[in-house]
């Protein structure tokens, strides 16, 4: 039984390698979008704002409809928009009048599609007969980050040897991965995440406990800990560090992301022998430790290697909090991951756009940007000392 499971958990890894095709493939292109289809890089950059803020809206729909159509089915689903939204990605901007319109239809597909991976996947897992979900999460949660690095290397490899011109074949290559993997879907078991005549927690019952405001509020910290360094990873190396572009466009995001990936992956590995409230204690207070390496320290190497531990540190605040959240709130549901993940990625949008509010105030100085981001991982620490405090009074 347990075997058949793990083919599950296979298939919930690959749809985290999904979305990060879906959020890091399109960003490669943008200077070729302006290039070939004659559009500012103002508003090509607007697909990125549309591809997450659609992820957000999902997020918050779904707690309406997942439950009534089932898992499977939603998962499927998700699957075939962000393939078809990849494939619609060669073919709209060509036949539309405004090529714009047409990547943006594009984008708005497979947007559709991550979100729902976004609420889906964890509580899949989570729902599924393991014997240690806190570990399982965790791995869950390196997949997206291998996808990143994955997807950056593979992308760059090709452009190299078949020239950036044949992206459209990329893409369709790219979108064999979910299409491949809505046909798993189809086939492996699926857990339910309540007991047999359950209900799930409705959204005015989670309301008014006071551990899921503390667990909505870490899970902004987390997103936007991650996202605060991810975001301006590659500006960062180029104008704070001195490296060059192509060092800072590829060694700055992907040194951060496969970082974040052993992270995760090391509590995969031995998250059963590891108290995860404390280790995720100390991943916040290396993160302090980083951002302040970033901020103060005039040496680019050094400053660069606080970029690269800052991917290590946040590795475990995000699947943590799941984690977190999933053993304290049990009857939790579909309702409770749904807005786990629409708090993680408002901490996504607002942490990059603090940063840079900050860093604008300060003749913009990213270093100083970076600094004041130290507000999230430390009200990280104060999140997980209240969850245990409310935990042992209940």
């Amino acid at each position: 039984m347990k075997e058949n499971y793990n083919r599950t958990l296979q298939a919930c890894f690959v749809g985290y390698v999904v979305q990060a095709i879906v959020n890091n493939f399109v960003p490669l292109l943008f200077l070729t979008f302006q290039g070939t289809y004659e559009i500012s890089l103002e508003k090509i950059t607007l697909l990125v704002t549309f591809n997450f803020g659609l992820q957000l809206i999902i997020d918050l729909v779904s707690i309406g409809f997942v439950d009534r159509i089932g898992y499977r089915a939603s998962m499927i689903l998700a699957h075939l928009l962000a393939a078809l939204g990849l494939i619609l990605l060669t073919i709209l901007p060509e036949v539309m009048s405004d090529p714009f319109v047409g990547l943006f239809l594009a984008v708005l597909v497979y947007a559709a599609g991550g979100g729902l991976l976004e609420v889906l996947v964890s509580p899949v897992v989570e729902a599924c007969p393991t014997d240690n979900k806190e570990k399982a999460m965790s791995l869950l949660h390196s997949f997206y980050c291998w996808g990143h690095v994955g997807v950056v290397l593979v992308s760059t490899l090709f452009f190299t040897v078949f020239g950036i011109s044949n992206w459209k074949i990329l893409a369709v290559i790219w979108a064999i991965v979910p299409l491949c993997n809505a046909a798993v879907f189809t086939r492996v078991p699926m857990a339910s995440l309540l007991e047999e005549g359950e209900k799930g927690m409705s959204m005015k019952e989670l309301f008014s406990m006071k551990i899921f405001w503390v667990l909505m509020l870490m899970m902004l910290c987390a997103g936007a800990s991650e996202q605060a360094v991810s975001q301006w990873a590659s500006a960062l190396a180029e104008k704070g560090f001195g490296f060059s572009k192509t060092v800072g466009d590829l060694a700055g995001p992907l040194s951060f992301a496969a970082l974040m990936g052993c992270s995760r992956a090391f509590y995969g590995k031995f998250g059963d022998k590891i108290n995860l409230e404390r280790f995720m204690q100390w991943s916040a207070a290396l993160c302090i430790v980083s951002y302040l390496m970033i901020a103060f320290i005039p040496i680019p190497a050094l400053g660069f290697l606080g970029c690269a531990l800052c991917g290590l540190s946040v590795g475990i605040m995000w699947p943590g909090t799941f984690s977190m959240a999933s053993a304290a709130m049990k009857r939790g549901g579909t309702a409770l991951f749904a807005l786990l993940a629409l708090a993680g990625d408002l901490g996504c949008s607002s942490g990059p756009t603090y940063v840079g509010m900050i860093s604008s105030r300060f003749h913009d100085n990213l270093k100083t940007g970076i600094f004041a981001a130290l507000v999230f991982p430390v009200l990280l620490i104060v999140g997980v000392e209240m969850i245990s405090k409310l935990r042992k009074k209940a």
